[in-house]
């Protein structure tokens, strides 16, 4: 399971950006401001990534 390094949300574009301890950054967009809440509030990031972000949302890849 990946691990995060960072995250970061732009409530005006609805865009969560991830930057994973490998280095790789990936912006997701379309990700209501409830899913980021959610995410932060989880006890394991990786696990609420994976169950609710991954897959789920157009991703690109910024870094």
């Amino acid at each position: 399971m990946q691990q995060t390094r960072s995250i970061g949300y732009d409530s005006a574009s609805a865009t969560l950006e991830v930057v994973f301890k490998s280095g790789h950054t990936y912006q997701y967009t379309g990700v209501p401001a409830e899913v980021h809440d959610k995410f932060m509030a989880a006890p394991s990031h990786g696990k609420y990534f994976h169950a609710h972000v991954k897959d789920r949302y157009p991703t690109s890849q910024v870094a």
